[in-house]
């Protein structure tokens, strides 16, 4: 399967379900308190993160996605500090706001990136508190493509069989994030995503692969679901369909060091890859690489949308090597959204030598990730006359690829690189050999956008031209001593 990523500026999605604010307080514990045996936390920092539903909407809009969320919250504090950070990332809110009951809040107390205890402020919301909530996602429906149900048990979505309905009618998936063992609320939804404790609890311990597939088709089949994504831990996830295959997916997380928030991000991943139109294997299988993400970070977090590009990007193997155009200009984005500072050099690297491979050390140096453009064979020819080039330009490109300096390869066909240098705008522009930096072609291009430009020397005595007139000398000498001719010598 070729994981590609897809076009999430297009996708529309409503979010419903229990909000809630997340709370970190982080401190140093040097002591035990002399009260009782527990350590002292001197406070030093503290975070609040949108939780819950919350959380779902915040990652749909951290991948480029439209979000609108709607949700019970109190008339307090904590719920303006939770719509001011949403609104701020990009989600639209529409909560409904109890008068009596607070915002819900998990407060955990951490030390050296360790959770020491979990303090939760809540109070479940009832009949009354939801009583518009039915109506207010009835006035949102109509502009979403898929609807998201997360549900925590708080009481939200304890009217869960009519909003599905709203779906239904709408004729978009129903994606539902469920809790506890009654799985019969979710009936007629597209696709649940329990995780395996939930699943078990309800279908009873699975001891193999066959039961648990053949449990969940039965859950399939009595709720009139679609699907439905059992997410397993250290063991991946599983999809099962009633009339296809499962897909088992493994897990891909290198380090787990938090999963607070896994399933968030595993249903938010999933719903807008099917907004934006995949399929529901790829968008399974999208939701697994964002899950290996989010595991190797400390407390709810949100994965981004270069994030989760340079994964497809590392899973596809093209992390680093030769590309093409389009390719590396959504490697050189993603590089840069993480702060990485891009040198560009260019020229014709027919025959590779001690010259090149020390110019191009030094323009590693200069920042982050080196792009090498190439001229192909008949811009050289163009350039360096008949006979030239010397070796291919996919010879040339895997030599440079080889390289521990070089990041990206491309080749252009133009005389220069200025189209490259337009759509990539590096910081950086390298040229190598006896130019000033007037010389240098698209340099003042890359100043006019705040880059710089620099002129690197090869080392002395290093050239193509004098390598090529010295095999040529050497193929005369071996003529006239009945050696090699000058055509057997430069193959």
């Amino acid at each position: 399967m070729k994981l590609e990523m897809p076009p999430f500026q297009r996708a529309k999605l409503l979010v419903v379900g229990d909000v809630m604010l997340d709370r970190y307080w982080h401190g140093a514990a040097s002591r035990i308190s002399p009260e009782a045996p527990v350590p002292v936390i001197r406070v030093g920092h503290q975070e609040d993160r949108p939780g819950g539903a919350g959380n779902v909407a915040l990652n749909i809009a951290a991948l480029g996605a439209a979000a609108t969320l709607v949700g019970l919250v109190g008339k307090d504090d904590n719920a303006n500090d939770l719509e001011s950070r949403l609104t701020a990332a990009g989600v639209y809110c529409e909560f409904l706001r109890s008068a009596d009951k607070p915002t819900i809040t998990k407060l955990r107390i951490l030390s050296q990136h360790q959770q020491l205890i979990r303090l939760d402020f809540e109070q479940n919301f009832d009949s009354d508190d939801v009583a518009d909530l039915q109506n207010k996602v009835l006035s949102l429906i109509s502009g979403a493509q898929v609807l998201v149900l997360s549900d925590y048990a708080k009481g939200a979505l304890q009217n869960v069989s009519e909003l599905i309905e709203l779906g239904r009618k709408q004729n978009i998936p129903v994606i539902v994030d469920p809790k506890g063992t009654d799985f019969g609320k979710y009936r007629g939804a597209t696709l649940i995503t329990p995780n395996l404790t939930e699943f078990e609890s309800v279908v009873g311990h699975c001891a193999n692969e066959d039961e648990l597939v053949s449990k969940g088709r039965r859950v399939l089949s009595d709720l009139n679901l679609q699907a439905m994504l059992i997410t397993r831990g250290e063991h991946g996830m599983t999809l099962i369909r009633p009339d296809a295959p499962e897909l088992h997916l493994p897990a891909r997380a290198q380090e787990v060091f938090d999963v607070t928030g896994a399933g968030d991000t595993v249903i938010s991943v999933l719903a807008a890859a099917l907004a934006a139109g995949d399929t529901l294997a790829d968008a399974t299988a999208l939701a697994n690489v964002a899950a290996g993400l989010v595991v190797g970070k400390l407390g709810t977090a949100a994965i981004s949308g270069p994030e989760l590009r340079r994964a497809i990007l590392s899973e596809q193997g093209s992390g680093r090597g030769v590309m093409s155009a389009e390719q590396l200009q959504i490697a050189v984005q993603d590089a840069k959204a993480h702060g990485e500072k891009i040198v560009f050099t260019n020229g014709c690297f027919d025959i590779i030598h001690a010259g090149h491979v020390g110019y191009l050390t030094q323009a590693k140096k200069l920042g982050d990730r080196l792009v090498v453009a190439i001229n192909n064979d008949e811009s050289v020819t163009k350039l360096k006359g008949a006979g030239r080039p010397i070796n291919p330009v996919e010879r040339r490109m895997a030599v440079l690829a080889g390289l521990e300096a070089v990041d990206w390869v491309v080749s252009f066909s133009q005389d220069t690189p200025e189209a490259l240098l337009e759509s990539l705008q590096p910081d950086v522009l390298v040229k190598g050999g006896d130019y000033s930096l007037d010389q240098v072609v698209g340099g003042e291009y890359v100043q006019s956008y705040g880059g710089e430009v620099k002129a690197l020397e090869f080392l002395d005595d290093c050239s193509t031209s004098a390598i090529v007139e010295k095999m040529k000398e050497v193929g005369h000498a071996n003529k006239f001593a009945g050696g090699f001719d000058e055509k057997e010598q430069l193959n």
